[in-house]
């Protein structure tokens, strides 16, 4: 459940007000009900599902928090007693004309709200189906866990991941308000590649120390380079008398132009390399190469002098 998409589950859109989300819920706990599908372990799981997306999507605090962090921020912010508390599913399918009895505990094996944070609700009972242990009230009891971790990704350019640098982001606060911090950004970072900000993350709580944040870096495409590992790829366009006969060009670097020889009967995709031209190593110890991929440009018309020429050519066997 923890990266499933509770709009998806209940199949409405993200902008969707509490009535649609309610009819929405109502419609497929009816379908899922495990009254009408005994025995049925799929419709049970559909059934859970529904049940916690709804728990979610009805509360506006709660929604708002997985609005703004995703389903992955928000499982690492929202335990699964954070998400139940309050939720009486007993009396919201009782409206829906559903029985009395406590379906919550049939299906989740604790009782239908929790009234109460501590050792003696279905969480922190041990609810089998979730797998939860007493981990929740032991955590509070000890002080000894830091808050939960949370990832996001942080976008940088294809320069920053080069050379390095830093970057500011604003931080949202848990109380509300934004924080901003200054990333250092190591040169030869790749997509893939994570930074972490100790105590960035989520607050542990009385007085436990914050969880870490973590970036999954994404590098931005560069215009005119691209990247395989610590070496770098442009194209280059030359004519074809130049493949024939060479030529010297300038072609760009990460660090500024270079003019390279091209060396006669050069052929189209052939490469030079530039030795130490490309992205410096993450953890030191040089850098990759720049490859330049020569295009030989064919030309699509020619002119009746360029035909005589080539006919002329041809005749001689080139």
């Amino acid at each position: 459940m923890r990266n499933k998409d509770y709009y998806e589950i209940l199949g409405v859109s993200k902008d969707a007000n509490e009535n649609n989300i309610k009819k929405a819920y109502r419609k497929l706990a009816m379908q899922y009900h495990p009254d009408r599908n005994p025995g049925n372990k799929k419709a049970e799981e559909r059934f859970k599902d529904i049940n916690e997306a709804y728990a979610v999507l009805s509360d506006k605090e709660k929604r708002r928090q997985y609005d703004m962090f995703g389903a992955e921020g928000f499982h690492q912010r929202f335990s699964k007693e954070d998400i139940f508390r309050g939720f009486d599913i007993n009396d919201i399918l009782k409206d829906f004309g559903f029985g009395t009895d406590d379906i919550f505990s049939r299906i989740f094996g604790g009782r239908g709200k929790q009234r109460r944070s501590s050792s003696d609700d279905i969480f922190t009972r041990g609810g089998p189906d979730f797998g939860y242990e007493d981990i929740f009230t032991r955590r509070e009891r000890e002080g000894d866990e830091k808050g939960a971790d949370i990832t996001s990704d942080l976008y940088i350019t294809f320069n920053d991941a080069a050379f390095g640098g830093e970057k500011r982001v604003s931080l949202r606060k848990e109380g509300g308000g934004t924080e901003e911090v200054t990333v250092k950004i190591p040169a030869g970072i790749s997509t893939g590649n994570k930074l972490r900000l100790p105590g960035k993350g989520a607050s542990g709580g009385r007085g436990r120390t914050r969880g870490d944040l973590y970036f999954n870096i994404r590098v931005q495409d560069h215009p005119i380079f691209t990247r395989e590992g610590n070496d770098i790829y442009i194209d280059k366009e030359i004519r074809f008398s130049e493949a024939v006969l060479g030529t010297s060009i300038e072609i760009p670097t990460m660090e500024g132009t270079k003019r390279i020889k091209i060396k006669p009967g050069t052929q189209s995709h052939s490469k030079i390399r530039l030795k130490g031209y490309g992205i410096p190593h993450l953890k030191g110890g040089g850098k990759g190469d720049q490859y330049v991929r020569i295009i030989v440009n064919v030309p699509r018309e020619l002119n009746n002098k360029q035909k005589r020429l080539l006919k002329e050519l041809d005749e001689e066997g080139i």
